[in-house]
């Protein structure tokens, strides 16, 4: 629409005219007798008879709203935080499950020089110089290995993933109803910015009849020259209304343009319902705070976080068991089967192939009371997060009053301000007339054109306050 009046503006000078159309090939189709251009006399169709300009995307509230949640970082970044807290639930579900491993290892170790006396039949063998090693230079070792440890704090951290993903949840939704309430007070501003711009170009037609009045009844020497002055000032500054109403349009368009397109400059137009959506009843708003307020999910998730840390501290006081299987080969041959020997004049062929356990208790006994002083600080952190969840409950019942409170006004100062509009037009059109008539002065009928303006540029202003009180009740309950 923006372009629509830049246009028209233009081509009320002459001179821009001609350019105009000189520039979109329809000098042609508006004067038939004129030759056709060099380019047109070929083909016989201009550029814009094949390629038609793409008709500007239509926006609802619900699209809108859609696209943000997709170009917002700031939302982007709480997505991201909840999918991370939800694999951090995962990682710590794991960490109570046995943990298992594949081992292989070979070692080689330098003979000393020395050779032991082997078995009967078997040749002397050389001794390694380290004597932690085998007693042959060579061992290898394949195993698996399964660990698991019980402890206190193993299911301490599962519930403070927990507690962890429901409070990102909780501040995803925060950001996502955050952004609800910034996408439709932009939304709605934009619409004003647009509903302006047309009561000011509507007003500066007014103004330019009127001083096309005031001058034919100055020549018909039915009114006096300061009557074609006022008028003049009057349509000067209609003029200047509508360049800031332009402005003031294109800017609000392009700020809600970032969240929508990759180009903000992209062309669109703004669906809304005609009508201003009904308020609830205070007591469903009330309900539906009590049910889907995500401020007080988070905080009640802050407060198990630090429950959990709590008992995590305490399972730093006691004892943690330690449990190992270990299945495999460690011997001096990578085989399953050791070489053939005797026992007891018999031939024998032991098994490399085993298995071995342990089991390992670990008791805290002194660190310099290092561990009591993390319980005593999560103790305290608890204690804050208990002050922080009864401040958000007593926070949420005054700003559900004070926003319920301001939508409700918003509401009925919308239904005044559409009855003033309809007395200001038709207060216009009763001083028009009865100056007309000469009955009335020059100064009645721009206060007149003044009120009707400053009522329209008040109802949309009305309007974008009561749908911006809707999104912070939303804010605060959810989906209205």
């Amino acid at each position: 629409m923006l372009l629509i009046v830049k246009k028209r503006r233009e081509l009320r000078r002459p001179g821009k005219l001609y350019a105009f159309l000189a520039l979109s090939g329809m000098s042609a189709l508006l004067f038939p007798g004129s030759p056709p251009a060099r380019g047109q006399a070929e083909t016989g169709t201009t550029a814009s008879e094949t390629q038609p300009p793409a008709a500007p995307t239509s926006i609802t509230l619900d699209e809108a709203i859609k696209r943000a949640q997709t170009n917002e970082p700031a939302y982007a970044a709480a997505v991201a935080a909840s999918r991370s807290a939800s694999l951090d639930r995962s990682i710590a579900r794991a960490g109570l499950l046995p943990a298992a491993r594949l081992y292989s290892n070979d070692i080689y170790t330098q003979p000393n020089g020395i050779r032991s006396e082997g078995d009967a039949g078997e040749p002397l063998r050389p001794m390694p110089r380290f004597v932690a090693n085998d007693s042959r230079p060579w061992e290898y070792m394949a195993q698996g290995v399964v660990d698991e440890t019980l402890s206190l704090a193993g299911p301490a951290a599962m519930r403070r993933a927990d507690a962890a993903a429901a409070m990102a949840v909780a501040e995803q939704e925060i950001a996502r109803r955050g952004l609800v309430a910034a996408v439709t007070g932009m939304f709605y501003a934009s619409l004003a910015a647009d509903r302006k711009l047309t009561v000011a170009v509507k007003a500066q037609q007014e103004a330019a009849d009127f001083t096309k009045l005031t001058t034919e009844r100055e020549q018909a020497r039915e009114a006096a020259h300061a009557d074609v002055v006022k008028a003049q000032l009057q349509q000067q500054q209609r003029d200047r209304d509508v360049e800031d109403a332009q402005l003031a349009a294109e800017k609000a368009r392009l700020e809600l343009g970032v969240l929508l397109f990759q180009d903000p400059r992209t062309p669109y137009t703004l669906s809304a319902e005609p009508q201003a959506a009904p308020l609830p009843a205070q007591q469903e708003v009330e309900q539906a705070a009590a049910k889907n307020n995500p401020e007080l999910k988070s905080a009640l998730a802050s407060l198990a976080m630090s429950q959990a840390d709590v008992e995590a501290a305490w399972g730093a006081l006691l004892p943690s068991v330690g449990l190992n299987v270990t299945y495999g080969i460690d011997a001096n041959q990578f085989a399953v089967n050791a070489p053939l020997t005797s026992v007891d004049g018999q031939p024998f062929q032991p098994r490399n192939l085993g298995y071995s356990t342990s089991v390992t208790v670990n008791l805290p006994i002194w660190d310099w009371f290092t561990t009591e002083h993390k319980l005593k600080q999560s103790e305290i952190r608890r204690d804050a997060e208990q002050v922080a969840l009864t401040n958000a409950q007593r926070r949420m019942i005054a700003q559900l009053d004070e926003a319920y409170a301001e939508a409700r006004a918003a509401r009925d100062q919308l239904q005044s301000l559409e009855q003033s509009v309809a007395t200001a037009a038709e207060s216009l059109r009763l001083t028009r007339l009865a100056y007309q008539g000469g009955e009335g002065t020059v100064l009645e009928v721009v206060d007149a054109e003044s009120a009707y303006v400053t009522a329209e540029n008040a109802r949309a202003d009305g309007r974008v306050r009561y749908e911006t009180a809707r999104a912070e009740l939303e804010t605060i309950t959810g989906k209205l």
